[in-house]
């Protein structure tokens, strides 16, 4: 047998279009960091509905020449492309097409001045100063204006923006370390003050003192203030571990959501072993963190070609770690601009068909698991790339054509980049439109406890007597018969898979169980029939 996904859908739920915003009860942002816990564990908006989409806007579209000026180069990867805000909001039917219904972008901030061969492209080395300038955002992305304009647009199409922060660190050559050289841990003494990964810098970047009141107090106004200058829906927060939570609970939470009480927030605890590491920050005000103990299981079962046992066990790690509730807010992926691209984990001497099939096969995992999916651009076309800068390629020119979508692109994506984009759309559908894959309950049906053969693992979710789904995972070596045990879904029930990728087209469920054969490495999503 090989990998198989199948889904059971008992009961589908009327198609709606993405959610909007919230009814809007943001404030002017607050003139100190705030205090108290309260505001730290306000209910956020829920995100559980939502597709997220990542996008570096330098590596995207270019919709103003006019700023392609300081640190441009195309022809070098670690210099500015020309990509811009103008250019994804004048892009984002694409986007939208693809069935995404949030869009994360990488921090739009002021970069510090270019090195000889690099400069922040990326947005992440940040040129703070005190005072704050009067427009914070990078004039190489089109300015305040520009973001402007690309809020509106999203909120016109009933989207979502999710914006890239950072409070750990600045640029290298940032103004406020010469401004206020106290406010930032000193290299040579701060393994002293407590683990270094919290209070040494990264990378060399000055490191903030977080703890120290003024500190807080300027990071958490500017950020709060950014919230509700811009209307934004949500947050990323970046290198959050290297960062203690006691500043999220007592200043940056209090303070941000006095500015939008509903905003959603995602850490980047970057811990591929265990949740466990991220429970602290769930604990002090973030709504979610990223998965990446599953995304490493995922390129270890699926893309390796591994047990699947890895994919169970991470999946019931996490719950186990963050609780059946909050498992639901986590954010599941394959891949983003800090890790190998997933179309390159398979390695030399695997063919196209084979490696196309592993990312469709993980795609399908990361909308159906419990949690919220997030592409990384590129993603719905197999785009290849190895470690930074190689996983940062702009996105080809063709990505928006579906006839050249068609036709191989040898060494920038995955030949049959349309089947992907085409498995993408599907399940961005799915998963906005059906309540078991949103917020429905997991339960773990089957798994292979270290056996080679039939390497099967089998969930289900769904929530009290309506929406129902079964998912089967095979990753032997040939096609077989699966016998699959199935919850409250009764004998006699007709099933129509929903994917066409090889599968049955109709099949009943008999003595309690899904009995089927499917195809190696082929997916179904089954409804009930009428």
């Amino acid at each position: 047998m090989k990998w198989v996904l199948l889904v059971l859908v008992a009961c589908a739920a009327p198609a709606r279009a993405p959610s909007g915003m919230q009814p809007d009860s943001r404030t002017a942002p607050p003139d100190t960091a705030g205090q108290g816990p309260d505001a730290a564990v306000a209910r956020p908006d829920s995100f559980r509905d939502q597709v997220l989409y990542l996008v570096i806007p330098d590596r995207f579209r270019d919709g103003d020449m006019s700023n392609d000026t300081t640190c441009f180069d195309r022809a070098r990867p670690k210099m500015r492309h020309g990509g811009d805000l103008d250019g994804l909001r004048a892009h984002l039917d694409y986007v939208y097409g693809l069935g995404a219904t949030a869009v994360w972008i990488t921090p739009p901030n002021r970069q510090i001045a270019p090195f000889t061969d690099a400069c922040g492209y990326h947005g992440y080395w940040i040129d703070y100063s005190d005072p704050t300038d009067d427009d914070p955002i990078d004039p190489s992305l089109g300015g305040s204006g520009a973001l402007d304009a690309l809020v509106t647009e999203l909120h016109a199409r009933g989207m979502k923006l999710v914006l890239d922060m950072v409070v750990n660190h600045t640029g290298d050559t940032a103004r406020l370390p010469h401004q206020h050289p106290s406010w930032f841990h000193d290299p040579q003494t701060c393994a002293t003050l407590g683990p270094s990964q919290i209070f040494c810098p990264l990378d060399h970047h000055p490191d903030f003192a977080q703890e120290q009141p003024d500190v807080a107090a300027y990071l958490s106004t500017f950020e709060a203030s950014v919230t509700a200058r811009y209307q934004i829906d949500g947050i990323r927060m970046d290198t959050a571990k290297h960062v203690l939570p006691a500043y999220f609970h007592d200043s940056f939470f209090p303070a941000v959501r006095a500015a939008h009480p509903g905003i959603f927030a995602v850490g980047e605890i970057f811990d591929e072993s265990s949740l466990a590491a991220a429970v602290p920050y769930l604990d002090a005000g973030f709504t979610s963190v990223f998965h990446f103990p599953l995304r490493r299981a995922l390129v270890d079962a699926v893309a390796h070609g591994g047990s699947i046992d890895l994919v169970a066990s991470a999946v019931a790690d996490g719950i186990a770690r963050a609780g059946a509730d909050r498992a639901l807010d986590l954010v599941l992926f394959i891949d983003n601009h800090d890790v190998k691209r997933f179309a390159n984990e398979p390695g030399l001497g695997v063919s196209e068909d084979e490696i196309r099939r592993r990312v469709m096969l993980a795609l399908d995992l990361i909308f159906t698991l419990p949690g919220i999916p997030q592409l990384y651009y590129g993603d719905e076309l197999g785009m290849y790339g190895n470690g930074d800068p190689d996983n940062r390629h702009d996105l080809p020119a063709w990505a928006e054509d579906a006839t050249a979508r068609a036709q191989p692109h040898a060494g920038e994506a995955v030949a049959g980049s349309e089947l992907i984009y085409a498995r993408v759309q599907r399940l961005a559908q799915l998963r906005t439109t059906t309540p078991a894959l949103i917020d429905g309950a997991y339960r773990e049906l089957w798994r292979q406890n270290g056996a080679t053969h039939p390497n099967v693992f089998a969930f289900s979710r769904g929530t009290g007597a309506g929406a129902r789904i079964v998912v089967v995972n095979n990753g032997g070596a040939h096609s077989g018969t699966m016998h699959i045990p199935l919850h409250d879904v009764a004998d006699g029930t007709t099933l129509v898979d929903e994917l066409g990728d090889g599968a049955p087209a109709t099949t009943i469920v008999a003595g309690g169980a899904l009995v089927i054969d499917l195809p190696a490495k082929s997916a179904a999503i089954y409804r009930a029939g009428a």
